[in-house]
């Protein structure tokens, strides 16, 4: 049975109107995000996007983990070699539980869908977990991933397969395959990502190679 208060903040957070709102959302939610997420819901896509992502991707690379939250993604990542990454979040108080897993060197308090303070071509891969869903990052978001990764490079991400059709992804990631910007590498097929607390949502892990 999953706990109510872990339900409420959840659809709570999905609620936020604006990423001021949301930043502040998840502020309050990062002491509590970790159990909430594994214990009550069975959180599984950052299992499920890192498996897709070292598939394509060295343990020597540098990773930019894009809406690293608490630190889910990297504390795996770096149970598989991976030792250069950093992480970056619109939220500061997720970032200092992130800083508690020892797993990344660099935090970077940014928002996706705004210009990313970083350097063209700064990252050999990028991943990016739960980030793309509800009321959250919006899928202009990809112009700057692509921009700061090398070309060669991958950007793996989760995304919901209901945002994918009706929030406007389909349409920019076809768009920027037929722009020459990537192409695609792979996608997994839906899982739920959320199998006790949602499972009537469904995500996927999607891989494009920067070109």
């Amino acid at each position: 049975m999953v706990n109510p208060n872990s339900e409420e903040r959840v659809q709570w957070v999905y609620a936020a109107t604006n990423n001021q709102e949301l930043e502040e959302r998840y502020d309050q939610w990062a002491a509590a995000y970790d159990k909430d997420l594994e214990e009550d819901f069975a959180w599984n896509a950052p299992q499920n996007a890192v498996q897709l992502f070292a598939e394509f991707v060295s343990s020597t690379a540098k990773v930019l983990d894009a809406g690293a939250g608490t630190g889910l993604v990297g504390e795996i990542l770096a149970g598989l070699g991976f030792r250069d990454m950093v992480a970056m979040d619109l939220s500061m108080g997720m970032l200092e539980e992130a800083k508690s897993k020892n797993v990344y060197h660099s935090f970077h308090q940014m928002t996706l869908g705004d210009n990313l303070d970083y350097e063209t071509d700064a990252f050999d891969a990028v991943i990016s977990v739960g980030v793309f869903t509800l009321g959250h990052a919006p899928s202009s978001s990809f112009d700057e991933l692509i921009r700061i990764t090398k070309p060669g490079g991958h950007i793996a991400f989760s995304l919901r397969t209901d945002v994918y059709q009706d929030g406007g992804f389909k349409e920019k990631q076809d768009a920027l395959e037929n722009a020459g910007a990537w192409k695609l590498a792979k996608i997994t097929e839906p899982f739920q990502p959320l199998p006790k607390g949602e499972p009537e949502v469904f995500h996927q892990i999607w891989a494009y190679q920067v070109i």
